[in-house]
């Protein structure tokens, strides 16, 4: 058992249960790992099995099926400094019924071949087994952006600067010296160029294994509905997927620095991983993709027993919270109080910020999943959840099509209860 872990192994795609983990790691300890860009350099790498390329997972030391596992984010420390991405479209040709678990090459029908880059440009993917190209992606407007030395701004390049970069792209994403994606660079879109972005990184996927083997950008409703009849050797029926997944891959951008991010227990150990690192990212991730980059992340985790949560669990930090979810100040629980007196009422609740991920095949089914777990966890009704999200806090988007939040104020005595108030009350100072 080890009281700090670091990590730079990545899984070919798969989180696989039956797989050895990393670690242990000790309830408590640390997990510092090297992450590689999610999203566009795996979606070119058919080797891959998923469409990101997340760490392997490691062994908390006592988790048992059942529990939950905190994991505090203390740091994240973007190492690219020139990335790409942009909206895509796929190739019919170039895989069998999911571009991002089943690439395909059309020339020789080798399924997830292995491929190599030749020179630079969006034909640049080519089959190791018949030389041809094979991407199952292309750009339908992409960019280039590089980013200053102290990653607080970018600025999307133009088609000189972009190839300059796609020529050593490895070096300037800084991919990890054992992933095995293409780094998306080498592609050189330059589709918007001068366009100026602000950095604020966050994690897109960070959670715990499933309980059945399932490509990693699939650990969600939304993208998980794909394999849920697929051609492939994935498939999965719609009750597996319910019932097997834990919601990893979120794209909410309130999993930074100093949020806490509480995951559900579905396998003997857990299987905490992390990877897809965003430099930046508006609610929705319209696009559907954003700036991937490596990084260094350093995670703290905490072992919870005996709660039993189907989903992940935010604690983000208060300056993102909704404004009707953040604590009262001690100046305005007086008034509260003052105002509760004049009209004879006793007692007032209290209460603490609390935020439930859903996730669903639309954002309707997401907001839905988010409220029948608060329900769940804090044994009240649907109707009450939406009453309290309503007036004490707000459902958010975390990704379309099918990832979203919904945070409240929930009594404090429903959090003890549910064996989780001691860990907001840390977060929040309260």
């Amino acid at each position: 058992m080890k009281e700090s872990i670091l990590v730079n192994e990545f899984t070919d795609g798969l989180l696989d249960p039956n797989k050895p983990m990393l670690g242990p790691v000790k309830d408590g300890g640390l997990i510092v790992a090297n992450t590689a860009p999610g999203c566009w350099g795996p979606m070119i790498t058919p080797e891959l099995k998923g469409g990101h390329e997340v760490t392997k997972p490691v062994f908390v030391e006592g988790a048992e099926v059942g529990d939950a596992i905190a994991i505090y984010i203390k740091s994240i420390t973007v190492t690219s400094t020139v990335v790409s991405s942009g909206n895509e479209f796929t190739v019919a040709d170039n895989f069998l019924g999911d571009p991002f678990v089943a690439g395909k090459c059309p020339h020789c029908g080798t399924l997830n071949p292995k491929t190599k880059l030749v020179g630079i440009g969006s034909a640049s993917v080519h089959c190791e087994v018949c030389g041809k190209e094979i991407s199952p992606f292309q750009f339908t407007k992409g960019y280039t952006i590089a980013f200053n030395e102290d990653k607080t701004i970018g600025v999307t390049l133009n088609k000189q600067a972009a190839e300059k970069a796609a020529l050593d792209a490895k070096s300037y994403m800084a991919i990890p010296d054992n992933s095995i994606q293409n780094p998306i660079v080498t592609f050189a879109p330059h589709d918007m160029v001068g366009t100026v972005s602000r950095l604020e990184p966050f994690i897109g996927q960070l959670g715990t294994t499933p309980s059945i083997a399932m490509p990693d950008s699939h650990n969600a409703g939304d993208f998980g509905s794909f394999l849920v009849g697929a051609p492939h050797g994935y498939s999965l029926t719609e009750e597996e997927l319910k019932s097997h997944k834990t919601d990893g891959h979120m794209d909410i951008n309130r999993v930074k620095e100093g949020a806490i991010v509480i995951c559900p227990v579905k396998v003997k150990g857990g299987g905490v991983y992390v990877g897809d690192v965003h430099a930046m990212q508006g609610d929705g991730e319209i696009a559907g993709h954003t700036c991937d980059v490596s990084s260094m992340v350093t995670l703290k985790v905490k072992l919870l027993k005996n709660v039993s949560i189907d989903g992940p669990i935010i604690l983000p930090v208060e300056k993102d919270l909704p404004y009707l979810a953040k604590p009262f100040t001690g100046e305005e629980k007086e008034r509260a109080l003052n105002l509760a007196k004049s009209w004879k009422v006793e007692s007032l609740e209290d209460s603490a910020p609390i935020s439930f991920v859903g996730t669903g095949a639309n954002l309707n089914d997401a907001i839905d999943n988010a409220l029948e777990r608060a329900a769940e966890l804090l044994n009240i009704t649907v109707p009450e959840v939406k009453n309290r999200t309503t007036i004490t806090g707000a459902v958010e988007i975390g990704r379309c099509p099918g990832t979203a939040t919904a945070t409240f104020l929930a009594p404090v005595e429903l959090l003890e209860k549910a064996g989780i108030y001691d860990i907001i009350r840390e977060q929040y100072n309260l």
